[in-house]
């Protein structure tokens, strides 16, 4: 446990030393949620206020972006021969890898506020109970933990950092063909299937249900799966990886 502790200073710090990617990370889904909202709110009918609507799938959107960022993290580790000098200290793979992923899940839980507090100011209005608010972050935690772990993974699997930051985009990509800006009883029929069945969708209808005191149904429960099957595959990948790695 204190190596996976000393291993999360480790990446705060780094990611500390690239101011860059953290405000690229922070400004980019506010600026996508000024867009939607501003821009293109008034057109879109959602049966309310837009804010209202658009805010848990900006919420997750910032979540991918995050959590994208581990693959470039462990990618680099990989790349730039620390690990040798983790492996003659006695340092586990496993603590290295938690490590970035505890690091991935504070920077997200910094970007998320600061988001939130963008949204509150341009008028979202959550009208979750105690045990809501509970609910909604912990779905969101769940998620996080999920795309770090994959990242982790793909990094690496990545042959350079910069090939790993190419996964950055699919994974911000995912919250679009689903229900975090538009219903998908809007999309055309070849893209609904899709979108009605992908990980992103249940993990957007549970937090804006969760948020807005809304019936959630089993999106929660679809949610919490997607999530820990995604983490258990990513973790059993990653532990694979970089034993395979490392033993070259």
């Amino acid at each position: 446990m204190s190596d996976v502790l000393t291993m999360t200073g480790r990446s705060v710090r780094l990611s500390a030393r690239t101011p860059d990617a953290l405000i690229s990370a922070l400004v980019m889904p506010v600026m996508l949620m000024l867009v939607f909202v501003y821009f293109f709110g008034g057109a879109i009918d959602t049966g309310g206020t837009y804010v209202q609507y658009v805010v848990p799938g900006v919420l997750v959107l910032c979540a991918g972006f995050g959590a994208g960022n581990t693959a470039m993290s462990v990618a680099n580790d990989m790349h730039g021969g620390i690990i040798d000098r983790f492996r003659s200290m006695d340092v586990s793979g496993t603590s290295v890898l938690a490590g970035h992923v505890a690091a991935s899940l504070a920077r997200n839980i910094a970007a998320t506020v600061v988001v939130f507090g963008v949204a509150t100011a341009i008028g979202f209005r959550p009208a979750a109970s105690a045990a809501g608010w509970f609910a909604a972050i912990g779905v969101l935690v769940c998620y996080i933990v999920a795309l770090s772990w994959l990242s982790a993974a793909v990094g690496l699997v990545a042959r350079s950092p910069e090939a790993a930051g190419g996964f950055t985009f699919f994974i911000a990509f995912l919250p679009y063909p689903s229900s975090g800006f538009v219903p998908i009883d809007t999309m055309p029929s070849w893209l609904r299937g899709f979108a009605e069945h992908q990980p992103v969708t249940p993990v957007i209808e549970s937090m804006r249900g969760l948020l807005l005191d809304q019936p959630v149904g089993a999106g929660g429960w679809q949610a919490l799966a997607w999530c820990a099957a995604i983490t258990a595959v990513s973790v059993a990948a990653a532990g694979a990886l970089f034993r395979r790695r490392t033993s070259q």
